[in-house]
């Protein structure tokens, strides 16, 4: 496997610890609301593994059957493991196509673009189920970067809405949450 497909894999196995923590985070937790507007624990976590499903499947990739959802955690390990599977088949990884930010590779895809997704859904989730959550500022400036990619696409309908203010002195995490418009004070216990 490649050090992008790698990148990819440290991203989603962080998201699925985040998930094993979840079912002592209260009563219904799956069904908690999150910072991203509308969505529930329940609707990110299929969302992370739908869209997942979805870009390797129009790439002719497929990545096993899909996972039964009724315990989603383990839904997660079952999809990341195919993923895995799929990324280190042969050349799978370095594979080229014209993505919409132009031409990229199936790695590339999966730990920029999904990969990030699953960073910031995770923030949502740990946020929603009381669980402490935070980057570093290494790992900040390379969300920031891969955002900056994106130009204005990242506010395009269904990825982020505007940017939030923050203090001047905000940390690496509030000031990327912010960015992408995630209020750093959001507190399920006030929705």
């Amino acid at each position: 496997m490649t050090e992008t497909a790698d990148k990819f894999m440290q991203r989603a196995d962080a998201f699925g610890a985040i998930l094993d923590r979840v079912d002592g985070a209260g009563e219904q937790p799956w069904d908690a609301p999150t910072p991203c507007d509308d969505w529930s624990v329940r609707d990110v976590v299929e969302h992370a593994i739908e869209t997942e499903r979805d870009f390797l499947t129009r790439q002719d990739l497929e990545p096993g059957p899909a996972p039964d959802l009724g315990d989603l955690p383990a839904a997660w390990r079952r999809h990341a493991a195919g993923v895995a599977e799929v990324l280190g088949r042969d050349g799978v990884a370095e594979r080229e196509y014209d993505g919409y930010f132009g031409r990229t590779t199936i790695a590339d895809t999966m730990a920029d673009f999904y990969g990030w997704d699953l960073v910031i859904h995770g923030s949502d989730v740990a946020r929603a189920t009381g669980q402490p959550w935070s980057i570093s500022e290494e790992e900040a400036a390379s969300l920031h970067a891969t955002a900056d990619s994106w130009g204005d696409a990242l506010y395009s309908e269904g990825v982020c809405t505007a940017a939030v203010p923050v203090p001047d002195d905000a940390s690496a995490t509030d000031r990327l949450l912010a960015r992408l418009g995630r209020d750093p004070q959001w507190d399920a216990a006030r929705v």
